[in-house]
């Protein structure tokens, strides 16, 4: 009798296995999903002392989002 168990087991984590939902694929973060301020002539500069939160600050240079696909596997 525990065999019928084993079976009825098996066969239902193989069905759970392949009835289970598959999320979609994510596409790769672009430049337009970014959200970052951008420099404008002639508005203000904000000086600030110590630590403090500017919702709308002038961003001179924000690094570079470029992507450059992994060609080579880490060392081991």
């Amino acid at each position: 009798m525990p065999w019928v168990y084993l079976i009825l087991l098996i066969v239902s984590v193989a069905t759970s296995y392949a009835l289970r939902p598959r999320p979609p694929k994510a596409a790769p973060a672009t430049l337009a999903d970014v959200n970052v301020p951008q420099i404008e002539i002639g508005k203000p500069v904000a000086v600030a002392f110590g630590e403090v939160w500017i919702d709308d600050s002038n961003v001179l240079w924000f690094g570079d989002l470029n992507t450059f696909p992994i060609t080579q596997g880490g060392k081991k």
